[in-house]
């Protein structure tokens, strides 16, 4: 995404968005001026800005501690909000994980985990590849979701395969957990599919947290102003909020 198709995207619907995610390691490949000027742009439009889930390929270097500090304080002085951190293909202790957390606090920066119940998520592994690898206990899931909350965590991202991407049925059950289980303006569920947010939505109301393709903004919010659906919820999608004297 240039600057030219980011100003278009913001000056038509910003005020429908809240953040703006670079895919992975994306911003990496950037030449810097240019990046500090796309996250500018964003900044200008009220709009925050999060890393991909690079810091999982940082943990693999030998010296993760001083990698990991050069990241932050790189991160930092770019103008990025949020850090993810993610663990897809990576064995993690949560121990360690809450470690990293306060790690990217200590700078200044909004830490955002993303957590899932499907190893290996998060890349371009065939849903064969995944089908075949036995996917995590939802219980783990909410046991560390609930550290990530006492930890401070503002907003942890849902993965979405295991879930309700590269599955042959939807794991509706874990969803259902996790809106029970953790405060729902804590968590952001992945829904990079019409009938995904359409399902969200439907079920949960238009307060949702939910993160799309940027090709899909108006789709999601017309879904949400009750102008556009399918047939189960086009004209059925309400709210009732008037307005304070």
């Amino acid at each position: 995404m240039g600057k030219r198709y980011l100003l278009d995207v913001l000056e038509t619907m910003g005020e429908h968005v809240d953040g703006l995610k670079f895919a992975g390691g994306s911003f990496t490949l950037f030449p810097e001026d240019k990046l500090r000027e796309l996250l500018g742009i964003a900044h200008d439009h009220g709009v925050y800005i999060s890393t991909g889930g690079f810091m999982e390929h940082l943990l693999t270097h030998a010296d993760v501690g001083t990698v990991a500090e050069r990241y932050l304080k790189k991160c930092k002085s770019l103008g990025f909000d949020v850090i993810e951190l993610s663990s897809g293909f990576l064995s993690f202790p949560p121990s360690d994980w809450l470690r990293l957390v306060d790690l990217v606090h200590s700078h200044g920066l909004i830490a955002k985990p993303e957590i899932g119940i499907q190893f290996g998520a998060g890349g371009d592994t065939s849903a064969a590849e995944l089908e075949a690898t036995d996917s995590s206990s939802p219980e783990k899931l909410l046991q560390l979701g609930e550290q990530f909350v006492k930890a401070g965590v503002e907003r942890m991202m849902i993965e979405s395969e295991g879930i309700t991407e590269n599955v042959k049925t939807w794991r509706t059950d874990v969803i259902q957990d996790i809106m029970k289980s953790l405060p729902p303006e804590k968590v952001m569920f992945e829904a990079a599919d019409p009938k995904v947010f359409n399902w969200y939505v439907r079920e949960f109301g238009v307060d949702v947290n939910l993160f799309v393709d940027h090709s899909q903004i108006v789709q999601l919010s017309a879904l949400r102003a009750g102008i556009w659906g399918m047939a189960d919820t086009f004209g059925k999608v309400v709210s009732f909020r008037p307005h304070q004297e």
